[in-house]
């Protein structure tokens, strides 16, 4: 028998990328520059994810390809929505789908 994760709800908050506090840069090198330096940064607020259960747990999990017909302007509606977001629509319909079946298993 294999355990299940517990489900997480998910709860209002400032994303975790507005916690990490970079000065005010000249001009791109600069902010190349400052990254470079200071790994630091993007290492802590990775591991914040990581403790608050909002890494993707999507990746390297096994696929399968799939064909379905989609109507034209829920296609329309989901690439807006991914660019809006900035997924490749792909993974937001897998996302949108991953989730829509999570609540119908957990409603039954």
């Amino acid at each position: 028998m294999t355990k299940s994760k517990p489900s997480r709800t998910p709860q209002r908050r400032k994303p975790l990328y507005t916690e990490i506090k970079t000065p005010k840069f000249a001009n791109e090198q600069e902010e190349a520059d400052w990254w470079d330096s200071h790994p630091e940064a993007i290492t802590g607020a990775i591991e914040r994810a990581e403790a608050a259960g909002a890494v993707s747990e999507y990746r390297a999990r096994p696929t399968k390809p799939t064909n379905i017909r989609l109507y034209v302007e829920d296609l329309e509606a989901a690439q807006k929505i991914a660019h809006r977001k900035g997924l490749k629509v792909q993974t937001y319909i897998k996302m949108v789908l991953h989730e829509a079946v999570r609540r119908e298993i957990k409603a039954s």
